[in-house]
């Protein structure tokens, strides 16, 4: 009523000042929509300081992060919109009513599409504040929350669309999702990878199969690193060189990858390695060897121990030991085997309550592999490495006192006599 006034009041001035009054119509028409968007800016404004002022001091005042997120978010600044709305909503189209038919439908169809999208974006804001809050849970922290979240906006952004389409065509709803059911299969191509993306986080979660945080391998997708997140469409592995690989979150169902979290959680990692032997260097030992080898503290008891059982089993045999290979003999591999295995059950970061094993592998054409299977207690990258090469460091210098030789690659060349 009041802006009813003001129209008239201003069509008459300008008449008065010798406008025609079709101008004189059009210019306070423009006159008065720039006074309310200003006056609607200025109602934005007030609610804004208002609105995050009030959401400020609550989060001051509280300790749960809820509200923090909220503002991290900005719900508050999304909520502040809606003032600004309901006053443009109440006075633009009301411009256009007496005279401009076509305007007033136009306009008030527009704010009403944006008010369907703003009332999205707050529910989004809200929705992702919910899920940057339950990743603070550690129970829900390596949880694909955020392939959920895509899912219902997806399904809210669908509702959405229709309803703007609705409001700006002036149809029923009903029509679109009858067109929309029609458009099924061009729909499905669409959004394939949608779909298996669902699927597939469907499944992730259900089976436990990946993790955020979950060190994986998948060389096919030049992936080894750490998942840092998993979303409806992809999944994204920090490699180890801090490049990120994009994976889409269907080809963990349908393609094989290594997931270390069971190395993780177990009480240590596995160091799996071989020495090759020459096979030349391979041979009984002689009974002053044995003494000598007798100084090594890891090999006196057994020494002792298993001297006695050879002699006793050769004597009573009636062995002609003229020649080592006759009867039950020490030999220096055998020796290092039973060494490295005592060096390992002694070795301070080797887990003694996993397996240790020191194991002889089928000979090749380069040696005959000595496999070292042992778990660490430190599962860090760095620290591991570390210990497996102190443990092969020693390995590698001890092999010279049993009379052994680990095989090398030949770097000479035989010359031609000339």
């Amino acid at each position: 009523m009041g802006s009813l006034r003001l129209s008239t009041y201003l069509i008459n001035n300008l008449e008065e000042n010798g406008i025609s009054t079709f101008w004189a119509e059009n210019i306070t028409l423009l006159l008065l929509f720039i006074l309310i968007f200003i006056a609607g800016r200025i109602i934005f404004w007030i609610s804004r300081k208002v609105v995050i002022g009030i959401f400020n001091r609550i989060a001051k005042k509280t300790k749960s992060s809820f509200d923090d997120l909220l503002l991290k978010n900005k719900v508050p600044g999304l909520i502040s919109y809606i003032p600004f709305l309901f006053f443009i909503f109440a006075y633009i189209p009301g411009l256009f009513e007496s005279k401009y038919e076509a305007f007033y439908i136009g306009s008030k169809n527009i704010i009403e599409s944006i008010s369907v999208i703003l009332f999205l974006s707050i529910i989004r804001a809200v929705l992702k504040t919910l899920i940057d809050y339950l990743k603070t849970i550690p129970a829900l922290r390596d949880k694909p929350l955020d392939s959920y979240l895509q899912v219902v906006m997806i399904f809210l952004w669908f509702i959405g669309v229709i309803l703007i389409l609705s409001i700006l065509t002036g149809k029923d709803v009903w029509s679109f999702i009858t067109a929309l059911g029609a458009l099924s299969a061009v729909l499905l191509f669409v959004f394939k990878d949608t779909i298996l993306g669902f699927v597939a986080s469907v499944q992730i979660a259900i089976n436990d199969t990946v993790r955020i945080g979950d060190w994986i391998s998948m060389p096919n997708n030049n992936a080894d690193g750490d998942v840092i997140s998993i979303s409806l469409s992809t999944v994204q592995v920090q490699n180890f060189d801090k490049t990120i690989t994009s994976i889409p979150t269907y080809k963990l169902i349908s393609d094989s990858f290594i997931n270390w979290r069971g190395m993780s959680e177990s009480a240590g990692r596995r160091i799996k390695r071989s020495l090759l032997i020459k096979v030349s260097s391979v041979r009984f030992l002689e009974s002053d060897e044995i003494q000598k080898l007798n100084q090594i503290d890891l090999l006196t008891d057994f020494l002792k121990e298993r001297s006695l059982e050879i002699e006793k089993a050769n004597f009573e045999k009636q062995v002609n030991k003229s020649l080592l290979i006759n009867g039950r003999n020490f030999t220096n591999l055998g020796l290092f085997r039973y060494y490295t295995e005592a060096y390992l059950e002694n070795h301070p970061m080797v887990n003694s309550e996993m397996t240790i094993m020191c194991r002889q592998l089928a000979p090749t054409a380069q040696g005959i592999p000595l496999e070292i299977y042992v778990f660490s207690k430190d599962k860090e990258w760095k620290n591991y490495e570390h210990i497996s090469a102190d443990i092969f460091d020693h390995l590698l210098a001890a092999t010279k006192y049993f009379s052994l030789e680990c095989f090398e690659l030949s770097t000479s060349f035989p010359t031609s006599n000339s």
